[in-house]
C-alpha cells in the first residue's frame, strides 16, 4: 500500500520511508504541505497518510482541513505526527480531520500498529464503498438485462427534456417492441426469451453512444431517449433495427431471427412544451403505425 510521509526533518522523514518499507508499504515521502497536497490531486493518490503537524507553507493541521473539504465517498486515512501532547492539541487535530495521532518520540511498533489500524479502517470503507455502489446499480438496472430500469429511463427523460429546454436540441424518444416475442415464448420457453432479450439489449448497447439513453420499459419493450439532429432522426433508429435485424441470434442450438419496431416522437423545444408522458404516448401511436404496417420498420409519425 502507498504511504505519504509529510515530514520537514529530512533525517527524519529518510527514516520513516526506510523504517515503513521493511514493513511492506510503499512510501512517497515530501517535506512540506503543500507538496503533499500536490501529490493527493494527482491520479491514484496514496489513501494511507503520515502527516507531521508542523511543516512549512502549509501545516499538518491545515492540510487535514483542506483534505476534508473535498467531497468523496473515499476519505484518505490521516495520521497527524505530532511533538505537542496536550489533549486540547489532540482534540483540535481530530477536529481539523485527522483520524488518529502519534506523537513524537514513538516506539517504531506503536507506529507499525496505528498503521495497521489505518489499512482495516481503509479496506472497511472500499468494502462499504463497494456496496454502495452496488445497490446504486440494482436500483436504476433491470437486472436481465443491465439496461436502465423503467424508473431510471424515465427519470432520464426529465432531465434531458430539461437539459434540451436550455440547449435548444432536438429531443428524440422511441419506443420499441420485439416483434412475435410471445411466439418466442411458447416455441422455445422463458429461458430462451429472456437469452433474446439479453442479446437485443447487448447488441443495442453495442452501436449507441454513450451518452444515450436506453432503458427496458417492461416486458419486451424498451425505451430510448437521444439527442441528434433532426435530419439524422430516422438514420440513428435504422442502425439500431439493423443491429437487431441484420444477422440471427444464436442460442444454444437455436437460430432465431428476431426483428423490432421503432416508434419515434421528437421534442423541438422551441415550439414544443411536452412532457415525458405526452412523449412517450406520441412514440406509442407511431410504435402501433410501425406494427400496423409490417413490423420491423422505424416510424415517426411527427416527420
Amino acid at each position: 500500500m502507498k504511504l505519504l510521509i509529510a515530514e520537514d526533518d529530512s533525517t527524519s522523514c529518510a527514516m520513516l520511508a526506510a523504517i515503513v518499507s521493511k514493513w511492506g508499504y510503499e512510501p512517497i515521502a515530501v517535506e512540506d504541505g503543500e507538496a503533499a497536497w500536490t501529490i493527493l490531486q494527482a491520479d491514484d493518490p496514496p489513501r494511507l497518510l503520515l502527516l507531521d503537524w508542523e511543516m512549512p507553507v502549509l501545516d499538518g493541521l491545515k492540510l487535514c482541513q483542506r483534505i476534508r473539504q473535498q467531497e468523496t465517498n473515499d476519505h484518505p486515512y490521516i495520521i497527524l505526527l505530532t511533538a505537542r501532547s496536550d489533549t486540547t492539541d489532540i482534540v483540535s487535530g481530530l477536529h481539523a480531520g485527522s483520524n488518529d495521532y502519534i506523537a513524537k518520540p514513538f516506539e517504531n511498533t506503536e507506529l507499525q500498529a496505528r498503521l495497521q489500524v489505518g489499512q482495516r479502517m481503509l479496506k472497511l470503507q472500499a468494502e462499504l464503498n463497494q456496496v454502495r455502489e452496488n445497490l446504486v446499480y440494482q436500483a436504476n438496472h433491470d437486472v436481465l438485462t443491465g439496461l436502465m430500469n423503467r424508473r431510471a429511463v424515465l427519470q432520464a427523460l426529465e432531465k434531458e427534456i430539461c437539459r434540451t429546454q436550455r440547449t435548444q436540441e432536438t429531443l428524440c424518444v422511441a419506443l420499441c417492441d420485439i416483434d412475435y416475442f410471445k411466439q418466442v415464448n411458447d416455441s422455445h420457453g422463458h429461458l430462451v426469451g429472456d437469452a433474446v432479450l439479453e442479446e437485443v439489449a447487448r447488441r443495442m448497447s453495442a452501436v449507441s453512444r454513450p451518452y444515450d439513453h436506453i432503458g427496458r420499459y417492461g416486458g419486451e419493450e424498451f425505451l430510448i431517449v437521444i439527442n441528434t439532429h433532426s435530419d439524422q432522426v430516422l438514420g440513428t433508429f435504422e442502425r439500431l433495427r439493423l443491429a437487431i435485424a441484420d444477422s440471427q441470434f444464436v442460442i444454444d442450438h437455436l437460430r432465431l431471427t428476431v426483428t423490432m419496431s421503432f416508434g419515434i416522437s421528437m421534442l423541438l423545444p422551441t415550439a414544443d412544451k411536452r412532457d415525458a408522458m405526452s412523449l412517450i404516448a406520441s412514440a406509442d401511436e407511431s410504435l402501433y403505425k410501425a406494427k400496423e404496417t409490417g413490423r420491423n420498420r422505424v416510424v415517426c409519425l411527427e416527420m
